[in-house]
């Protein structure tokens, strides 16, 4: 309910500037022709790839709500922060070396001799860049017949590669990723920015994992929450995390761009350390204007996820009794069948979205299989909650792809979703290529691609003035957008090449 008065709200604001902005016969016949281009682009058996991508690298796209920081840098440009920390890579196993004294031993040796490169010695290697490159991403996977790791682990695995020269230059990251949000056409992003603080507790961990109803589970998590807000080392962590967040965003938001960031927490690990890592992210969404959302993130079908899902869920639900206007946006239902036992795929979704409480579901992709399946869709339709939809993750991690994504259902069962990237640098596309792929695969009208854009901003986790002023600013991208297209050749009246 909160959520469709925060809508009549954009729409009635709107309305009061409806004179200025009532739609031009030109700008209405724009839009129309617009309709006409893209729906020759995926009609008949082979839609028009080359020119669909050119048509959505234009076309103005609202936000990215799914998107990963560490995940959404390219490997190249982790190679290039190398030099910047100081460290090397190890040409053997390709991983960045982090000790002062192997790095001053290596510097030390003649080049030739050296076994652990910078960033400029990698890319004068082509076979260890090209290698390198195959490690801390997915280039190359599916077109190449090296021994390779399933796709899943292969994904999973990149971000132990890169993971110490990501946990550095973040401005400096955070502006590469609004540069090339700007470049295609992106307006907002959400990322999920950097793990929250944890503190883990032997006995806290015995008391979650042995509560013999939820009665006590409560009280374990209210004692261990106690615990947490009197230590001084936890306190010090969430300041450190919040001000990290606040310093990096310098040069951020614009005129052309805004950014904002979800605090996360990884489910990999012992239920103290998932709980503390939950409480800093609700604290800090509590304390930073910045900071809009909470969410969960590791292989879900991994023994510790599978173990502790439901425990998980009511960690969250607990901590919105204490912090009920922090928002959450989970990864849910990221399983296909194989993955885990058919019983794991009964309850993901239903659980973040009534234990929990999620405002957001992240892939959503077990659907089919949940055992409420029909009524999972019937809530999130009433509640108007979105699921996120990242194509190209489905496809390389799990396989889910075409008419297997469940996308098929939520659009019959008017569930509303956004587009998004996931980990956009590992999978190596951009949004661009998502909306390409959901065109050419699924032929929507552009009236839907359009609300899906739109969508992006609706379902941010942003006060209602700065989806406003968001919504304005797509309007006018839309319209300028629309014109542009309106003057392109269709391709009935294209003239065929002379040869």
């Amino acid at each position: 309910m909160i959520r469709k008065t925060s809508s009549l709200l954009i729409a009635l604001a709107l309305a009061a500037n409806a004179h200025a902005d009532a739609p031009t016969a030109k700008s209405k016949a724009n839009e129309a022709a617009t309709a006409r281009h893209l729906a020759g682009l995926i009609a008949g058996a082979e839609p028009k790839l080359s020119e669909l991508t050119l048509f959505f690298s234009q076309m103005p796209k609202g936000a990215d709500l799914h998107h990963h920081y560490s995940g959404a840098l390219y490997a190249e440009q982790y190679v290039d922060f190398l030099d910047k920390q100081g460290l090397c890579v190890n040409k053997q196993t390709y991983r960045v070396e982090t000790s002062k004294a192997v790095i001053d031993a290596q510097r030390a040796l003649p080049a030739a001799e050296r076994t652990c490169l910078s960033s400029s010695e990698v890319l004068a290697d082509d076979l260890t860049y090209r290698e390198l490159l195959q490690r801390w991403s997915s280039k190359d996977f599916s077109n190449h017949g090296a021994i390779q790791p399933p796709p899943d682990r292969q994904f999973f695995q990149t971000f132990g590669f890169f993971g110490p020269v990501s946990n550095a230059n973040y401005n400096e990251g955070l502006l590469e990723l609004k540069k090339r949000a700007i470049a295609e056409n992106v307006g907002y992003i959400e990322t999920m920015f950097k793990l929250a603080p944890m503190t883990g507790s032997a006995d806290a961990d015995t008391a979650m994992w042995k509560a013999a109803d939820d009665a006590a589970l409560t009280a374990a998590m209210r004692n261990w929450m106690e615990k947490l807000d009197k230590d001084p080392a936890f306190n010090q962590g969430l300041d450190d995390y919040v001000a990290r967040i606040e310093t990096n965003h310098a040069n951020i938001d614009d005129a052309q761009f805004t950014m904002r960031y979800q605090a996360y927490v990884l489910r990999l690990v012992n239920p103290s350390l998932v709980f503390s890592s939950m409480l800093a992210g609700f604290k800090a969404a509590s304390r930073s204007e910045l900071i809009v959302g909470v969410n969960i993130v590791g292989q879900e079908s991994l023994a510790p996820s599978m173990r502790d899902y439901e425990l998980h869920m009511k960690m969250f639900r607990f901590l919105k009794t204490q912090y009920p206007k922090v928002k959450l946006a989970l990864h849910a239902g990221e399983l296909a069948l194989g993955d885990v036992p058919p019983e794991g795929l009964k309850f993901h979704i239903e659980q973040a979205l009534n234990v929990a409480g999620a405002d957001r579901i992240g892939h959503g992709i077990d659907l089919a299989h949940e055992s409420n399946a029909t009524a999972i869709m019937k809530t999130m339709r009433e509640k108007d909650i979105p699921v996120e939809i990242n194509l190209t993750s489905n496809a390389f991690i799990s396989g889910i792809e075409g008419a297997n994504h469940p996308v098929t259902l939520y659009r019959k069962f008017g569930v509303p979703y956004v587009i998004s990237t996931d980990d956009a640098g590992v999978t190596r596309h951009n949004l661009s290529q998502e909306y390409t792929l959901f065109a050419s695969r699924y032929q929507p009208s552009y009236a839907e691609i359009k609300k899906v854009s739109y969508n992006g901003v609706r379902y941010a986790f942003l006060p209602e003035q700065q989806k406003l002023r968001l919504t304005r600013q797509l309007d006018e991208r839309f319209a300028r957008f629309e014109a542009q297209v309106a003057s392109w050749p269709t391709a009935a009246s294209a003239k065929p090449r002379a040869r």
